[in-house]
């Protein structure tokens, strides 16, 4: 186990920690010799003399040097790191493995292995183990553990909830498990880290979640705005505020979870704070991995903005928005394929109205949940044509309720993304459009493109091209692996009549990111 061995690039680590930059926090952890501990880049603590600092690519990294996490910055709080690459065949397989062992739903104790990992991503374990390794400089399960403790730390810290289900949470087979787990690393006893003034049960629950900047909040929070459903969602922002609330279900170990969620953008402290119902207690790791994935806060602009900024200069801030339930955005996408933002978010609107479940929440404005797979899928397509909806678009939304009610067809960021965007495409209804822009939203692949998107072309100017979408294909891949990132950005210099305006010929709509 070793620190970064390049000099220059650990010069540059120590002036970066001394000027506190946010812009680095999650791309690397200092080790401080003197003390014992690792902390973030944004640690306020006196910065530590350079000949005692050792700098880590990863908090695991870190850890199996034998320095514990810093009390004060909190590295569990920081956004995480994962960097995609289409260089090297290794590098990406190594990421791939850690993006998957990043999803809470693969923590249970016997859900993961190195072998069930490896088989996932068609290696053997041996393979797996010697190239993430040389990636990573430790083992998956040493950087499983890490992911585990730092996540069980966050919920000591933030939250009330009682020992024995933090280790279960946090995806140990047992509460001595954990405790020897805890003390070997951090030589604490998991209770010294209880924090005073926890939120009451009742309440909710309050976790901190870091994000790296420029982060574009008001253009994020104006996206989901125009898209709100009452009842389910809402988005209020003020000179003092920027907040976002919304219902969801989350299903885990067989069970369905359903709750509500307010996040506010602390944007001088570089991140969101986030309050979750008490009823998502058993499933919070989750829903903290959701949020990171809808708000895209682990998007890393160090890395995008170099690939992207020549061609998009005014796009540096900007972030691909999320989704906390795939099923919910591919029924949405659906819906509003052909159609002005306010038609489709009518119809939506009455497709919770008349399917949607009601739910009790503190908030006035969250009072329903989005109907259920199983409910759409039992739908019939008179029951939907009366609410205004084609038949063409109802046989999509009931063919993706029923997948995914069946589920044949998962739609997160830990799914199989090239079996997945095959599966959509072999529904009724669903283009290659759709199932890149899902892939983009829900499935967060950063090299989604939906190749044959009209204003798109307008955006690159191939519009008047033979074939615009082979034009627009080739000149995407100088933006690779970001061009997700970059349709966002190509959409965002559009005027505001040409966003809003169907222009699309094909089964979803030139309007995207604005229509959906």
């Amino acid at each position: 186990m070793t620190a970064t061995p390049d000099t220059t690039a650990q010069d540059i680590r120590y002036l970066a920690l001394k000027a506190r930059d946010a812009r680095f926090d999650g791309r690397f952890f200092t080790g401080v010799t003197s003390t014992g501990i690792y902390c973030r880049p944004v640690c306020s603590v006196k910065t530590p003399k350079r000949e005692n600092c050792r700098f880590f690519d990863h908090a695991a990294q870190a850890e199996g040097a034998g320095f514990r996490p810093c009390l004060r910055c909190r590295p569990e709080l920081a956004p995480h790191s994962v960097v995609w690459s289409i260089q090297d065949a290794s590098y990406i397989l190594a990421h791939q493995a850690a993006r998957l062992l990043d999803e809470p739903e693969s923590w249970g104790p016997d859900a993961l292995s190195v072998q069930t990992l490896a088989d996932r991503l068609g290696v053997s374990d041996r393979h797996l183990r010697r190239i993430f390794e040389v990636q990573f400089g430790v083992s998956p399960l040493q950087y499983l553990q890490t992911r585990r403790l730092l996540t069980a730390k966050q919920l000591l810290a933030d939250t009330n909830l009682p020992i024995t289900q933090i280790a279960l949470t946090s995806g140990f087979a047992s509460v001595r498990r954990f405790n020897a787990a805890f003390v070997a690393h951090y030589q604490l006893n998991p209770t010294q880290l209880r924090r005073a003034g926890t939120p009451a049960s009742g309440q909710g629950i309050t976790v901190k979640l870091g994000y790296r900047p420029p982060y574009d909040v008001d253009t994020m929070l104006a996206f989901i705005g125009k898209r709100t459903m009452n009842a389910i969602e809402f988005v209020a922002t003020h000179e003092n505020y920027k907040r976002a609330g919304r219902t969801f279900r989350i299903e885990s170990g067989g069970k369905m979870h359903t709750g509500w969620l307010i996040a506010d953008f602390d944007t001088a402290r570089c991140q969101l704070v986030l309050q979750v119902s008490d009823s998502l207690r058993d499933v919070l790791p989750l829903v903290i991995r959701r949020v990171r994935a809808a708000f895209d806060l682990d998007a890393d602009p160090h890395a995008i903005n170099p690939t992207l900024h020549d061609s998009f200069p005014d796009g540096d801030g900007l972030r691909v928005p999320g989704t906390m339930d795939g099923y919910e955005l591919a029924v949405r996408a659906v819906l509003g394929q052909q159609i002005t933002v306010a038609a489709a978010r009518t119809l939506a609107q009455r497709l919770v109205n008349t399917f949607g479940e009601p739910i009790n929440t503190p908030y006035p404005e969250l009072t329903r949940l989005f109907p259920t797979p199983a409910v759409l899928a039992a739908v019939s397509g008179d029951a939907l044509g009366s609410l205004g909806i084609v038949k063409q678009r109802q046989a999509a939304i009931l063919a993706i309720a029923q997948a995914v009610a069946e589920k044949r067809l998962q739609l997160h960021a830990g799914a199989d993304v090239p079996a997945t965007v095959a599966g959509l495409k072999a529904l009724p209804g669903i283009g290659d459009w759709t199932a890149q822009y899902i892939a983009m939203r829900a499935l967060r692949w950063p090299d989604a493109f939906p190749a044959g998107d009209v204003a798109l072309h307008k955006a690159l100017g191939v519009q008047e091209a033979k074939n615009p979408a082979r034009v627009a294909e080739a000149a995407s891949q100088i933006w690779r692996p970001w061009r997700s990132y970059a349709v966002i950005r190509a959409w965002s210099t559009l005027p505001v009549a040409t966003k809003h305006v169907a222009t699309h010929a094909y089964p979803v709509g030139a309007r995207a990111l604005n229509d959906h």
